[in-house]
């Protein structure tokens, strides 16, 4: 039976804001901690507890799966301020507070009151993991920013202290995960930070920040790359955890995201969502109405997904003419694993459902995360999301040992060559794709060079194909310095004008495209679609989703971090604002 976790953190979060219970009444947090908190092991979980509502949650793009249609990697029937390039420097928020690092900070000032040392250790290295992801986020978004590391008062004068570098922040978040690594013992949980979630974290950050200071010209990147690989190794290597599989590569990985519970042999942390004692997340209903901006896989994407040969498909010359049936036949399973192919049935049905245009505005219609028809309605699913699953830390490791410059066969073979054997694909060599770089990935990234760029261009593939819909993309795209990619076109399948079409190839008509009038005498299970209207395609003939907006742009030189809110410049005239905001 899953533990009602949500709703402890739900109650704790009313600890920090508005405690309506008696004894807090009469007890302020500010009061109580110096004589009658902080006191028990039991006090240290309450007050953490309200930590993990940093991670992402169940509203909006704070989903985990709908975080990529930031970037157009989900596409819908709208697109961001990102991609539109219509973000403005806002007058207050923006993501610039500080409420929840005061929170973190003001415990780890009481706690040692505690006389529990086994506690002491394990809740002290939970606050420092949030510090160490919140600031993270702060990093991520904004670059340089000031570091504090206690509580501030109004008339402290660190309050209005200049921006921090952002190395020397990223060297404060490092030092907070190593103590939390060193002090809290070798127990693993679904859904509470362990000693594992802390190297996990530490794998993640020092691939973005080596990435991101290498891509962006700065100077001392590799100290952070090989962070990410001693925290790579040692989970590889001294925890429990290893890839989720019961031999079948055609439901593995579907399966991993589609349970009820999490897979605790690879999932490192997980959010939880259970009923009916809290909401549940919506990846049905997102997928599976009109409502939701009808999201889709770009065709980009799906180009990408090499053939189950492990040859490349976009070495075809008529990979971008292919049926829908054609394009998605024998490739790599994961493609079928993540959107609607041929066969594809819902858990617990026999029917074949072809996608279905009507809730998919590319025709690519996704699946991942998707479970059982009684999980159709709002917020009803209740498998859980995957913050943190080994899969990355095996791409991290990879990623960091091609940027190095040291990555070996054998690395390669212990990182990106299980995550092929889980769904039965040829492992990548790294003689073949240094010897013959693959000219569609070097579309997305054309500042990748050097003796490894057909290896770093393959990580990048098998990193967008393994973490698909679970929030990676924009990071990714900003460390690597990819933000072009964000303005190519974004397309759909190939339909070539009106007609009749079968699109998982089982003989029956599944879509009809008409033009002027909807015909008479309907074929019964196919969805209508008028041409120029509901549907209208490009040159190439590919379903063009947003023909309204094929002229983006990305600004180089401002668009991968965020603006300071006009209202913090004012109150601390020792911010200087990010560049060309």
């Amino acid at each position: 039976m899953k533990r009602i976790y949500i709703a402890l953190i739900s109650l704790s979060s009313l600890f920090f804001v508005n405690c309506s219970d008696d004894y807090l009444d009469k007890n302020p947090i500010s009061d109580v901690s110096e004589d009658s908190f902080f006191l028990t092991a039991s006090d240290l979980e309450l007050y953490t507890n309200g930590f993990y509502l940093l991670l992402p949650n169940s509203s909006s793009r704070g989903e985990i799966f709908t975080a990529d249609s930031y970037s157009g990697e989900i596409v819908h029937n709208t697109l961001s301020d990102l991609m539109t390039d219509s973000r403005i420097v806002p007058s207050s928020g923006g993501g610039w507070n500080w409420n929840n690092l005061r929170d973190i900070n003001y415990f780890l000032e009481n706690y040692e009151k505690c006389d529990d040392e086994s506690a002491k250790n394990r809740y002290g290295g939970v606050a420092r993991f949030f510090r160490a992801y919140f600031y993270f986020n702060m990093v991520m978004n904004f670059g340089d920013v000031p570091w504090y590391d206690k509580t501030m008062e109004a008339d402290d004068q660190d309050l209005y202290k200049a921006r921090d570098s952002r190395q020397f922040v990223v060297d404060k978040i490092l030092e907070d995960l190593d103590w939390a690594i060193a002090h809290m013992n070798d127990q693993s949980y679904a859904y509470e930070v362990s000693k594992y979630t802390a190297l996990a974290l530490k794998s993640r950050i020092g691939l973005f920040e080596g990435t991101f200071e290498k891509y962006h010209g700065i100077p001392g990147y590799e100290k952070y790359l090989q962070a990410s690989i001693s925290a790579s190794e040692e989970l590889m290597e001294s925890s429990p955890y290893t890839l989720y599989s019961t031999g079948n590569p055609s439901s593995d990985y579907a399966d991993l995201f589609r349970a009820e519970a999490s897979e605790t042999s690879e999932v490192i942390l997980a959010r939880e969502y259970t009923e009916p004692l809290t909401n549940g997340h919506r990846a049905n209903y997102y997928t599976l109405t009109g409502s939701q901006g009808r999201p889709g896989m770009p065709k980009s994407v799906v180009n990408s997904y090499l053939n189950a040969d492990g040859s490349r498909f976009t070495d075809q010359a008529n990979y971008n003419t292919l049926s829908f049936a054609d394009e998605t036949a024998d490739r790599d399973p994961r493609l079928s694993q993540t959107i609607r192919t041929s066969g594809y049935t819902r858990i617990g049905q026999s029917v074949e459902l072809p996608p279905d245009l009507s809730f998919t505005i590319t025709g690519y219609h996704l699946t991942k995360f998707v479970t059982a028809a009684n999980s159709d309605g709002i917020n009803q699913n209740t498998n859980d999301l995957p913050v943190f699953r080994f899969a990355e830390v095996l791409l991290n490791y990879a990623e960091a040992k091609a940027e190095l410059g040291t990555a070996t066969q054998e690395d390669m073979d212990k990182s990106i060559g299980l995550l092929r054997n889980r769904v039965d694909m040829p492992n990548v060599s790294v003689v073949d794709a240094n010897a013959n770089p693959d000219a569609y990935q070097e579309m997305f990234y054309p500042n990748v060079g050097g003796s490894n760029m057909g290896l770093i261009l393959e990580i990048r593939r098998e990193r967008r194909v393994e973490l698909y819909m679970e929030g990676h993309r924009w990071n990714d795209i900003r460390r690597w310095k990819a933000g072009q990619s964000l303005t190519l076109p974004l397309r759909g399948i190939y339909l070539p004008g009106a007609g009749e079409y079968d699109l998982d190839g089982n003989g029956a008509i599944d879509l009809v495209v008409y033009e002027g009038e909807l015909p008479t005498g309907q074929i019964s299970g196919a969805k209508y679609f008028q041409l120029g209207t509901d549907i209208q395609l490009s040159a190439d003939n590919l379903i063009d989703p947003l023909p309204d907006f094929n002229d983006r742009t990305f600004n180089e030189n401002r668009d991968y971090l965020l603006p300071i809110p006009i209202q913090e410049l004012q109150l601390n005239t020792n911010l200087v604002q990010n560049p060309n905001w």
